[in-house]
This record gives C-alpha cells, structure tokens and sequence, in this order.
C-alpha cells in the first residue's frame, strides 16, 4: 500500500526517466531537480517515493534504479539542523518514517522475483544496515535502535526455497556483519552452517563470503566456537576444482584467504589435506590462472601468518617450491625467441597477473618468512638442474628464484656465494636474451642483499662478467646490465670501483648513443651511481662527460624528452657533487643557470622535471655552500608553494566517482562509514619533497639560509608537525625544525631577542604534537625534533612550563606504550606452541623500542642542559622507571630505566644520592643482566656515579669492583656483542680508582687485574677514561705497568689504529708510551714490528 500520493509518484517517475535518459540534455536538468527540490527540501518524501517504487513499480528497471538512487541518497551526509552534525539523510528522518521505509525494503527483499533487481535492494538495505550497525540510533523509548526484523527476515530467507532469496540474505550479512550481535551467535552458526552445505553452488559462495566477514569482526576469543565451520567450507572448493569452474573457485578461495588471515591455527586440523588439494589446483592447467594464483596465494599466506605450522608439514615447503619454479617458467608464451619481448620499448610494463610472478613473489615470501634452512635444501635440489636445462624458460625460472629468495636466505647463501655466483655469472653469456637479463637481475639483486660482501669480496667475479653486457645486441639487456650495476655500484667503495671505471664509464658512453631512450635513461642513471661512489676518482671522466649532459639540457624542452632531461639533470648534479666546486670551476655556474631555465620551463603539472629539479637543486647546494645563498630567491617562491601545499581531499559517495579516483594515478582511497575519501598522495609526496629540500638548505647554508627561516617556520615547519594526512610530512617536518633553528641561531645567536622569541614558539608547539602525534613510529620522530632543538638552544633553554608539559606529554606515552605491551602479552598468550606473533606485531614491537630509545635521548638531552632543574619534574616519572628496570621479560625496558637512571648520575652531580633507593639495585642487577647492552648501561653508571656523584656513592662503587671484574671475564666478552660491555667496565674500574680509591680494599691487586682488561679498542668514550688512567699508572712507574710494559705499550697501540683515541688524547697518551718506552728499556721498533702492518703504519704516525 503506498503512502505518498499519486501525484508525487507521477512526480518521481518523471524524474527517475529523466536521470537515465542518456541525453544530457534532459539527465542534466534532472539531476538538478534532485538535488533542489527532492533532496533539500523533501528528503523523506525522496526515500519513501524510492522505497514504494522498488515495491510497487511494474517495470523491472525503475525498481533496480530506485534501489541504487535510494542508497546513495540514504548514505549522503548533510549537516542535521537540531544539532549541526553531519548525519546520513536516512538517519534524519522521523523514526516512523525510517520504520515505514525499513518494512518496505524487507517486503520488496522477499517478494522480489528478478535476481539482478533484489541484488540492487539488498545493496540499499546493506547501506541502512551499516548506518544503524555504526551509529548509536535512539527510539523513542531512549533505547537503541538495532532494526532487529532485518536480521529475522535474513534468517528466514536463508531458509527460503528459493535459492536467490537465500544467496540475498548473505550477501546483505557479508556487507553488514556488525548487525549480528552476540546473543544471536548460537543461531547464526547453524544458519552458516546450512549455508555453506547449500545444494546450490552460488548459496554456498555467498554464505562463504558472510561467514568471513562476519568472523574478521570478531574478537579472537569468540572466533574459536566458529572453527568448526572449516570443513565444510574447505568442501567447498573441491566440487568446484572437479567442475572446473575457475571463476567460483577463485571466488571460494579469496573467501578461505581472508579467513586464514584472520585465524590460520583454525586449520590445523585439516592442514595436511588443505595443502593436497591446494597444490593439486595450482598442478592443473585446465584451471583458469586466477584460480591457480589464488590457491598458490591461500598457501603463501599461511607462510605469511603461521610459518611454524608450514616449516611442520612435511608436504608444505617442497611442494610449494616445486610449484613455485614451475609456474615461474610459464613465462613468454608464444614468443619463444623473445622477439616480441625485445620489441617491447616500455621496460615496466604491468605483468603481475602473469604465473611467473606470482611464481616469484611467493617464493620471495616463502623464504623470508620459513627462512634458508627450510627453503634452501628443496630449492636447490632443483636450480643445478634447471641452471643447465636445454629450456631457456627452465635457465630463466632458476635465476628468478635465485633473486627471489636471496633476500630470505642471506645468511647461509652469504657463505656459499662463490657457489652461488658460479650458478648465475654463466648466465650473462647464455644465448637466450631473456636468459641473460635474468643473470642481470640475480646480480643485481644479490648485490643488495648481500651488499658489502658482494662489492669486496666478488668485484673481480662480478664486474668483468657484467660489464661486457653493457655492449649486448639487446637494447633490453642492455639496460638491466645497466640497472644491475646501480645496486652494485651503490654500495660499493671508490676504491673498489677505481680499476673498473674505464671500462665502465666507456661502455656507458656508448649506451648514451643508443636509439633507445629508455637506455639512454638508465645509462645517464647507472653513470650518477658511479659518480657518487666513485666521488673524486671520477675526475678523468668530467671532461667528456658534463658537456654532452649540457647539451642533453639545452634542447628544446618536448614532451618525449622531459623524462631523458631529468635523468640528464639528476647526472650532471651527482657528477658536480663527486668532483667538487673547484674542479668544475665555471661549470657549476653554468650548470645552476641552466637549471634555472628548465625550472621557469616547467608548465604542465607531470612533467617529470620538477620533481627532479627538486634535488638537483639540494646537491648544487652542497656543492656550492654560500655561493649558492644569491640563488635562493629563485629557488625558494616555487619550493614554498610546494611546501605549502594543502591536501587535497574528496568525499566519494557512488561507485561512479570512486572508479574515476581509481583510473587516475596519486591517488589513496580510504574507506569511511560506507564511503571513501580520496586523499591525492601525488601532492603529498611534492610536499614531502619540498620540506627535506628546505632542510637541506638551512643544514648546509646555516646562516645564508636565515632570512627564509621566520617565514619557514610559521607556515610550513611548524604546521606540517601536525599535518595528519600524511605521516612523511610530519617526519619532514620534525627533520626540519631543529635545522632551521640552528641557521637562525647561527645567524644572530642564542641569546638574541630574534633567536629566543623564535624559540619560545616552537618549543611550544614541537611539545604540543608530543601529546597530539597518533603513529608510534612518526612519535619517535618528534622526540628526536624534540633533543635536537633543545640540543641547538642549549644550556637553560626550557623553562619550569616547559619541562612540566614534557613530563605530561611523557607520561601519556609510556601508560600507552604499557597499554600496548599487554595487549600483545594477552595476544601471545593466545597463541599455540609454535605458532609465531604475525608480521604486524613484530613491526609494532621495532617502532616502540625505536620510541623508547629516542625518548631516552629526549631525557638525556634535558638532563644535559637543565641538570638538577629537572630532577622535581623528573622524579613524577619514578614509578615508571621502578616497573620498566624490574621488568624480567623485556629488555628493552630495563635499558631504557638505566640509560636514564646513568643521566641521572651524570648530569645532577651529589643530589643524584637522593634517589639512590631507586638507583642501587638496578645497577646491581643490571652488572649481571644477560643483555650486554644493559650490563653495558649499568657498567656506565656504576662509572659515572665514581666520578660526578660525589663522596656518598663512594662505598657503592668500591663495592661494584668485583661484579665490573665479572663483566670482563663473562665467556665471550670480547665478542661483537658483549665488548662494549666490557670497555665500559674497564673504562668504570679506571674511574673508580682513580676518582674513589680511598674505598678500594688493596687498590694495588685491583690495578694489577685491571689491566687485564685492556685494551679499549671499541667505544669512543669509554677509551679516554681507562688510558688516562694508564697514563697516570705510568706516570707513577706503578709496577703493575711497568711489569706489564710491552704489553701496555701494544694496548696503546692498538686504541691508536682503532681511532678509540683522538686529537689531544692521544697526543697525551703517546706521550706516556714514549715514557714507558724510556723507563721500562723496551725495544720499540721490535714491538710495532710485531703488529699487523696496517697497524704499524698507522701507529708510527703517532711515534714520528
């Protein structure tokens, strides 16, 4: 029965032809129509209209339209007169209205006989579903509205006999699952159930989808009754391979993909089985490749989500690897002499669909996640063979797989890399052209992942094999032996680099001549990365090179070319860094005026260009230093528009302009109550640009850099602290604060009234985004804003106010930090023998002990420049340091309440003894921690309470002794990780003989075994202290020394060849050496003699 009369359905229906007729002439003014007078001014009457059309119209496509029009007008937001918020249309209206509606939709669900049509009402009804799921709706009688006759007429049109009334009822469940609320669980099983052993296929993959977006929606502890689903959900995908339907299949197995993401232990059981039939989808070519894809995906992702219970099949790993290099040689199709492939001028041409990378990727994933023992042993059980098969597609899938899981497996291939290498460097001279581009494409990525090893150890291996590649007949070979000499040349020494360079460079040349531009790109890439790391070696080649980059710069600036320019600019510019200002004399002013030109060139928003010119502009910097300060007013107006940039933001509310946003490129959409936003990150990343670019130049002009800096801070720095929408903005930001203050103070000085009215307002506000800054990671970055600013200002800079807010600000983060640490806790405890924590918490752990260590650099920093003014805001904090240095399970926490606890000691001299109940045992404990970087903290303190804290802590530390003698005697003290512990108690045990020996029982027995803890060959500030105290021992002819003198004499030496002493230290410490020398009669030359000859040469120096 229909409410509105039938005028305003004359009136709708008019309108509804009107918004579908494909003549603009006639669409245009109807949708003004709609939005004039139906939707401002009779929104109630436009939903109901809607809703009676759906119900009662006779022509099947006003009911589909009316469906898809009522949905988009219900989920329009528009401010709510009474209160001024934004609310959705639908939830505007009157509750009877909204009750009217509601029941319409239902009987227009049930009744309605056309599939496509009753889909289009379940979409609308889905959308009023999720408003009452996400809002608090009130009725009348002050309680919640949860429309509960929707999840009723569900359950019962899950039972229809019509098999499309079934499936509507679980796609509206599958978008709307927040409507099932907890007492409905127990029925909703069996619904589930019933569904998923549904007689017809497309029931089945409905009730599939729901069940997995309803289970995602739960918490864990209620997920676990629903585990007993699984298998008849994994029965539903063998009918499916047996029917051949690829696209059903693939449609089951995106549904078991989300649900082993939410839950994979829930598989256990059935894993064994899961795995058989995964494997023998991804075996069968007569599947579609999506459906092979997703099976060869479900898989990956239990390695993804729980790796222990794949390394414990004993059919997983190889089975998977098997498949892995098998689908990886599906590659070229039809194109077996690579004709088409050396054709193809667009070098990044999209082939993630295609097996071979799928292929690829899950190997990757396979051996970063199961690691090399696991991957290692099934891989290369196949890759000899197939290195050496007559098939180029087999050469070419074996070098793939090596550049996959080298990443994953670096440590134990590191050590067989000559093997490896023997593997790939053949390849580079195969006859197949996409052969020889793998063997590039291993090199390349083996000299990433296994940088510094590759570049040292294998440069006479690698670099005259790939070099000569350089000449290949194929413009596409060509180019990757170029890109895969990038990654080699990146990490690579100049003086590695330095015999190679002609050969090289020459080469190169020639590629600059291809008739390739893409070619002629990567050459000008490959020679910027050799130019940077060779640095002044690169000298012989500026003569020839720099005019043929000018000239590629004076040319006319076409579309085509824009891209080759760029590369041209960013080439020149790391060339002009890597010989300097002197040796391109006139060059470097040439070369900024022609960027100057293609700078005021520039027009069209993606031209390629600008975003170069961006740091081409920051190397000429460096190069030039002040001589650059007269070219900044050309520079600075476009950068500050960049930097000043607003983001740029839409609300999306239809399918329509959603698919817009998507078929452009810079866009991010971000789902928001049914809708999306669209945030345009192409902007974003300019003004990340621009805001690293201001920074280089208040770092490397300092007070040249002054006059931009007010203007900088105020509507760039400062905001960008806080600009949410995009996290690299504020880390720019945070990057660029203490900088530009440091220009300003260079400028005028600390104490100016310029410098301190600029400091007072941005104290203020880096504290603020303190307690406002929402990522972890970017948090830690504002702390280090934070120390790096005070560290600029100095000495007194904060005031009371100021330290009271950090220490709010502090305290705020650390509950919060707590909060998060036992969230993960009680996840751990969720989880099953075995079963690892997913990648997520692993990252999440890394960014808070990054936060940690950063707010320990915040504290130290406060300590250094405000001393004993900090301890009475400081000591709020005491019950946080008593928890986190007592804490047995992390570590992390225990350093961190010593590393505080030692500022503590430092930097507030003999009022540190007040605290000493909170001191004394954490350094006692922490002497023995079996951390070395805390025994490491706890040595530091126990030596710096020696020597600032005055007579009250002298009998703590004279009793430390033995305990510091511990931590040098610990088995493998002097490996990598404990020897800093180590220095650090032989650098303490000096300090307390020196500065309390008066509490030393025998002090002569403990110089005697102190000495045996040298040398302090390691830490910078820990040598100072124990050689001045041996240069004390041998000013006094202590016969601890001198009985010892040739070997005091070689521990000088080798802190001498390790740098550990510098400058006047180490004038001051040779000198005692000579003396020892002198005193002890001991044969100098024959003791250098003695050491290795990069050691002598360098402490010979020091003796001249």
């Amino acid at each position: 029965m229909s409410i509105l009369p039938a005028e305003v359905h004359s009136a709708l229906t008019q309108l509804l032809q009107g918004l579908q007729s494909p003549d603009n002439t006639t669409r245009t003014p109807a949708e003004e129509q709609l939005n004039s007078e139906w939707v401002s001014r009779r929104p109630d009457m436009l939903l109901m209209g809607l809703a009676e059309q759906m119900q009662g119209s006779q022509d099947e496509g006003t009911r589909s339209f009316s469906a898809v029009l009522f949905r988009r007008i219900a989920a329009r937001t528009t401010k709510e007169p009474t209160s001024g918020d934004q609310k959705e249309i639908f939830l505007q209206l009157g509750q009877r209205q909204r009750d009217e509606i509601r029941n319409k939709l239902l009987f227009s669900l049930t009744n309605e006989h056309v599939a496509f049509v009753r889909n289009k009402i379940a979409d609308a009804i889905a959308e009023v579903a999720r408003q009452y799921a996400e809002e608090t709706v009130m009725i009348d009688n002050g309680t919640r509205d949860t429309w509960p006759d929707l999840l009723n007429t569900l359950f019962q049109a899950s039972q229809s006999p019509e098999a499309r009334l079934r499936e509507s009822a679980f796609r509206i469940l599958e978008t709307t699952p927040g409507i099932i609320e907890k007492q409905h669980e127990d029925t909703v099983l069996g619904v589930f159930q019933r569904g998923i052993r549904d007689e017809d296929v497309d029931v089945r993959l409905a009730t599939m989808a729901a069940f997995s977006a309803f289970f995602v929606s739960l918490q864990k502890k209620s997920q676990q009754k629903y585990y007993a689903l699984i298998p008849d959900v994994l029965n539903t995908i063998l009918p499916l391979k047996e029917m051949q339907d690829s696209d059903q299949l693939s449609k089951a197995l995106v549904t078991v993909i989300e649900l082993a993401e939410a839950a994979s232990k829930m598989f256990r059981n059935v894993f064994g089985d899961l795995v058989t039939l995964c494997i023998s989808i991804i075996q069968d070519k007569e599947l579609d490749d999506q459906a092979r894809q997703n099976a060869l995906e479900l898989m990956a992702t239990f390695a993804d989500y729980n790796a222990a219970m794949c390394r414990k099949d004993p059919k997983y790993t190889g089975e998977m690897v098997t498949q892995c290099l098998s689908l990886m040689t599906d590659v070229g199709p039809d194109d077996d002499d690579a004709a088409e492939w050396n054709a193809q001028d667009d070098v990044d041409f999209e082939e993630s669909d295609s097996n071979h990378v799928a292929g690829e990727q899950t190997m990757d994933r396979l051996a970063n996640k199961l690691g090399g023992p696991i991957v290692l042993p099934p891989t290369f059980t196949w890759l000899p063979r197939m290195i050496t098969s007559g098939s180029w597609r087999d050469r070419h899938a074996a070098l793939m797989a090596i550049s996959a899981i080298s990443e994953g497996c670096r440590e134990l291939m590191e050590g067989e890399l000559d093997k490896v290498l023997d593997l790939v460097i053949p390849a580079l001279r195969d006859e197949h052209s996409r052969v020889r581009w793998a063997g590039c494409n291993a090199l390349g990525q083996m000299s990433t992942d296994f940088k510094g090893t590759m570049q040292s150890k294998y440069h006479q291996v690698v670099l005259p094999a790939l070099i000569p590649v350089l000449a290949a007949q194929e413009p596409r070979v060509q180019s990757h032996a170029a890109a895969a000499l990038v990654n080699f040349c990146e990490e690579a020494e100049k003086e590695v680099l330095e015999p190679y360079l002609d050969a090289l460079l020459e080469n190169l040349m020639q590629l600059l001549q291809s008739p390739k531009r893409y070619v002629q790109e990567q050459a000008l890439s490959t020679i910027a990365t050799v130019a940077d790391s060779a640095e002044n070696t690169f000298g012989k080649w500026y003569g020839q090179l720099m005019p043929l980059l000018f000239n590629v710069l004076q040319q006319p600036n076409e579309r085509e070319l824009r891209l080759l320019r760029a590369k041209a600019m960013e080439c020149a510019t790391l060339i002009a860094l890597a010989v300097g200002k002197e040796r391109m004399g006139q060059d470097a002013i040439t070369l900024v005026n022609v960027l100057g030109n293609v700078q005021a060139g520039i027009v069209d928003e993606d031209d390629p260009q600008e975003s170069y010119l961006l740091h081409c502009w920051g190397r000429m910097c460096r190069v030039l230093g002040q001589d650059f300060v007269p070219y900044l007013q050309a520079v600075m107006p476009p950068l500050m528009k960049l930097a000043q940039a607003k983001a740029d933001i839409q609300l999306l509310e239809d399918e329509q302009d959603v698919g817009k946003i998507e078929q452009e490129e810079g866009w991010e959409l971000v789902p928001l109550k049914g809708k999306f936003i669209g945030i345009k990150t192409s902007t974003l990343d300019d003004k990340f640009m621009a805001v690293e670019l201001i920074t280089v130049y208040a770092q490397n002009l300092e007070q040249g850099f002054a006059p931009y800096v007010l203007d900088i801070m105020e509507k760039v720095a400062l905001p960008g602290l806080a600009f949410f929408f995009h996290d690299p903005v504020r880390v720019a930001s945070a990057k660029a604060v203490p900088q530009l203050l440091n220009a300003y103070k260079s400028a005028y000085n600390v104490n100016s009234n310029e410098y301190q009215l600029l400091w007072r307002g941005t104290i203020e506000k880096v504290l603020e985004v303190l307690e406002t800054e929402p990522a972890i990671e970017t948090l830690a970055e504002m702390y280090q804003c934070f120390y790096e600013a005070v560290e600029v200002s100095g000495k007194g800079c904060l005031t009371d106010g100021n330290m009271a807010a950090f220490i709010k600000h502090s305290e705020s983060v650390l509950q919060d930090f707590q909060t998060r640490v036992r969230d993960r806790q009680a996840e751990a405890a969720e989880r099953e023998d075995g079963e690892e924590a997913d990648e997520e918490t692993a990252f999440a752990i890394e960014d808070d002990q990054t936060l940690l260590s950063d707010m320990n650099k915040a504290f130290h920093t406060v300590f250094k420049n405000q001393g004993t003014g900090f301890l009475p805001h400081w000591e709020k904090l005491l019950t946080f340091y008593n928890l986190f240095v007592s804490n047995p399970h992390d570590e992390t926490q225990r350093q961190w309440a010593l590393c505080i606890l030692d500022d503590v000691l430092e930097f507030c001299g003999e009022a540190s003894w007040r605290y000493s109940p909170h001191v004394i045992q954490p350094l006692l404990a922490g002497l023995s921690d079996p951390a070395a970087a805390n025994r490491q903290a706890a040595c530091y303190g126990v030596g710096v309470a020696a020597h600032k804290g005055g007579e009250a802590w002298s009998e703590f530390v004279a009793g430390c002794l033995p305990a510091l003698f511990a931590v040098t005697r610990r088995e493998g003290s002097r490996g990598e990780e404990d020897v800093f512990a180590t220095e650090n108690a032989c650098a303490s045990i000096a300090k307390v003989l020196h500065f309390r020996p008066e509490r030393v029982g025998d002090p002569q027995a403990v110089v005697q075994a102190w000495v045996e803890t040298l040398p302090v060959v390691n830490d910078e500030e820990a040598a100072p202290y124990a050689y001045s105290f041996l240069a004390e021992l041998i000013d006094r002819g202590n016969p601890a020394v001198m009985s010892q003198a040739a070997r005091c004499f070689t521990f000088v030496a080798l802190a001498l060849e390790a740098e550990t002493l510098q400058g006047q230290m180490a004038t001051r410490i040779v000198g005692a050496a000579r003396k020892l020398v002198a005193n002890a009669g001991l044969d100098a030359e024959g003791l250098l003699a003695g050491l290795p000859l990069e050691t002598r040469s360098t402490v010979v120096a020091f003796f001249r």
